[in-house]
Order: C-alpha cells, then structure tokens, then sequence
C-alpha cells in the first residue's frame, strides 16, 4: 500500500535524503528538526565542520614538511574568530542550500522538538499544536556519550565533540579520552594548532577493529604529533581544580596524576531515542536504546520506520543516507539492496579508509582469503607528496578471485575508497581490477598494482608469483 502522508522526524544526512526522495516519489512530505535548517549534526556539529579544520590541520602539517623540500612559509598566525566565522559561513551555506532544496521540492519545513503522542501523531513543542500522519521515519541521529566520572564532574574545561569544534580556545595541554575516530581526529586539529595531545584508551590499540596494519603507520605519525599515546589506561578520577581538571589515571602511564588545561572525552556516541514518545507507539528499542528495525528499516509498528544512527551499527552520514532511501523505497513498493557495502573512513593524516570484508573479520570468523598489500613507498606519485607512508590492500576469495574488500591507509584514502566499494559491490574479480588501465602517477593506480601483486606481476614491487 503507497503512503501518501510522510513525516521525518530529523533532518540530518538520513532525514533529508529521505525526505526529499519521498517528495520526488511524489509523497506528500514533512520534515521536522529542532533547527530551523535542515542539515543536523552532520553539518553543524560533525562531518563538514571537522573536516574543514582537519583540512586547516593538513595545510599546517604540509608547510612545515615542505622546509625539507625547499620552501620556508615561516610559522603560521592563527586567528581562531576568522577560523570559526570560516566555519560557520561554511555551515550557513550548506544549510541554506539544503533549505531551498526543501522549497523547491515543496516539503512542509517544520522547526520544533517533536514527541509521538501515539504512531500517527506527533507533538511538536516549539510550532504550532500537532501533526497528524500516516507514516513516519524516525531519524534523530545521535549524540555524544559522557562517561559519569566525567558527566559529574560539572567542568567547562570538559568538553565533548560539539564543544570541541566551536574551538574556543588553543588549550596548551589537551587530554583526549577515546582513541576511535572522533578523538584521533580532534586531536590532530588541536596539535596542530599547536596543543600538547594526550590520548588515553582503555583497549590495547587505536582504532579498535581497523586492520592493525592499516593503523601502524597512522599511529607512526600521531607518536610524532602528540605528546602521548597510552594503551589499556583509564580515567578514574576528574576534578577541576580551578587552574586546570586534574586526572587521576589507571594504566601504563607516568605520572598517574596529571593537569590538563582542557579534556575531550571521545569514547562513543548514544542515539536519541529518549523523550520522543517512543513508549506511546509499538515501536521497540533495546537495552542500549537503539530501535530495533527490520531489513526494510520498519520497526515493530507499523506506521513507523529508522534510519542511521538511531538504529545503531556504523554510526555514517552515508550508511544513514542510504538506509533513508531504502525505508522510502520500502514505503513505495520497492525492493531495498539488503547487502550494501558501506565504507569506513577515519579522516586523519593518513587516512584510513575501507569497505567489504576486513583482514580482521576474515580471522575472526575463520573465513579462508587471499591478501595483497601494495606499500606506497612503491608509488611514484606518493613519493612525489612525500608521502610513501601508506598501503593499499585487497581482501580476495582464493576460490572465486573475487574482492571481498579493500583497505587503504594513505594521503586521500578517503577519495580512493570509492573504486574499492565499486569492485565489492559489483562482485569484480581481483583480475579485473588488474587489467583496468589507471592514470600514471597516481594513488588510484595503487588499486591496479595491488591487484597485479595478487598474481604476482605488479612491476613496481617484487613478490614470487603465486
């Protein structure tokens, strides 16, 4: 049955993307947000500000690299008001954009914090009375995660990933709590800026369940970058001392008390599933609050659907992006791809990206595969950046010779991604990639002779054939 009468609560990747296919569709459409432009976290608060100061970072590290190759730019003046209009130009231009997409596309924008009274109406305080639909798609995203040491600690010094990139400061000693993307990420912006980072993680490496061999020379790098990086350590004690939050750690780290002039605590984020009204319709979360949905993104009522982070998995604009499209597809009759294959991109330098099947699921499972790893110091157009630190590898079927995925770690590895989730998903042979003529020099060319490394056969690195 076709739904004419869509809401979507959340306007970030996901519900703007599934808004405006529902309007193309020809659905009547609502879309709800507590801002009044669309965009969400993704683009206030997430992917577009971080990356914009991730690529302030690259600009500093380059110019310094560049004293060995010749050039001398001097030490950069920072101007952090100038920096943070950047950004919110950047932000208000995006949003704007996606507000005239609304227009034009006809969808009803409304702004307001929205709550289910039952599964065909919602409360929206802050707007006018209340909304009545036949459908609806939840899609509120997600926020940060605050360990209660820390949430009790009632500091302004402790900031969270929001607060971190309004960059209100250049603190001289910054902790960061959390070596997953998020801190690893943040922390570079701050040390480049010219912080003393501190990392602390519970587990026994970076990046937990990234291919140890994609992270080695990222980690290589950070140990150069920040003051340091400490394995299996916690935070067990926080206190705001006045002058700076004193830390009292658990681990391999010396001293065991330490004052940071700033802390950001990066270890997770939760989905905004609480205080909407969920427990007046049929639909089910579970003990972490995620809603649980079935493969056409419906929960257990009928009348509503979620999509990204609120129904857990990888917390992506992109996976959220799709699984908006499928849950309109679904409304309207269509089949939804069930096995999408959803990259991964850790956005510091170098970057680490991947997608499909990893090295590190493959043992975990016991699933038989071929590996091929082509280091960059081979590439010519690596060497030319001065960045022979990376690595592409493929993940093969030895039986089929398919490719089950890809990892790259390297300079752009996030743009090179690309052609690996395209091989995946078409269910390309490891020969096909070996035989499509890529552009020489380039980094893309890395796909080509990993491949022609499979074989045995890539002329720019020796290996017996198979």
């Amino acid at each position: 049955m076709r739904v004419e009468n869509l809401v979507v609560i959340g306007s970030g990747p996901g519900g703007y993307t599934a808004a405006f296919l529902a309007a193309d569709l020809g659905m009547k459409t609502t879309l709800v947000d507590v801002n009044a432009q669309p965009g969400g976290v993704c683009v206030r608060q997430g992917c577009i500000p971080s990356k914009a100061f991730l690529h302030l970072a690259k600009l500093i590290s380059e110019t310094r690299e560049a004293r060995a190759w010749g050039l001398d730019f001097g030490e950069p003046r920072i101007d952090l008001a100038a920096i943070r209009n950047w950004k919110n130009q950047m932000v208000g231009q995006l949003t704007n954009g996606l507000s005239t997409l609304c227009k034009q596309r006809k969808i009803n924008l409304v702004s307001g914090q929205a709550a289910f009274k039952d599964s065909h109406t919602l409360s929206i305080r802050g707007a006018a009375g209340e909304l009545r639909f036949d459908h609806a798609i939840l899609a509120t995203g997600s926020s940060p995660a605050i360990p209660r040491e820390f949430a009790e600690c009632l500091s302004p010094r402790i900031m969270d990933s929001t607060s971190a990139l309004e960059i209100e400061e250049i603190p001289r000693r910054l902790l960061i709590v959390g070596g997953g993307y998020i801190g690893l990420e943040m922390g570079s912006v701050y040390a480049a800026l010219g912080s003393r980072v501190t990392v602390v993680e519970l587990l026994d490496g970076l990046l937990p369940g990234v291919d140890r061999d994609l992270v080695r020379p990222l980690q290589a790098r950070l140990n150069k970058t920040f003051a340091g990086i400490f394995l299996k350590t916690k935070a067990v004690s926080v206190e705001d001392t006045g002058q700076g939050v004193k830390v009292v750690f658990d681990g391999d780290i010396d001293p065991r008390e330490q004052v940071f002039d700033r802390v950001l605590v990066a270890v997770g984020r939760k989905p905004n599933t609480r205080g909407i009204g969920l427990e007046n319709t049929e639909a089910v979360v579970d003990e972490r609050g995620f809603a649980r949905v079935d493969r056409q993104m419906k929960t257990a009522d009928p009348a509503i659907s979620a999509i990204g982070d609120v129904v857990g998995g990888a917390m992506l604009a992109h996976k959220a992006s799709h699984e908006g499209r499928a849950a309109v597809e679904a409304l309207n009759g269509r089949t939804p791809d069930h096995g999408p294959v959803i990259p991964a991109v850790v956005f510091t330098d170098p970057e680490i990206a991947w997608c499909g099947l990893t090295e590190t699921t493959a043992k975990t499972n016991g699933t038989e595969i071929g590996v091929a790893k082509f280091p960059w110091g081979a590439s010519g157009r690596a060497v030319t950046l001065g960045r022979p630190d990376g690595a592409t590898k493929l993940i093969v079927d030895p039986q089929t010779e398919r490719v089950l995925g890809v990892g790259i770690v390297g300079a752009g590895a996030g743009e090179l991604i690309a052609e690996g989730v395209l091989a995946v998903a078409m269910g390309a042979k490891v020969g096909d990639l070996a035989n499509a003529v890529h552009p020489h020099p380039t980094l893309s060319e890395t796909l080509m002779e990993t491949a022609q490394l499979y074989f045995g056969t890539a002329p720019s690195f020796y290996r017996k054939n198979r």
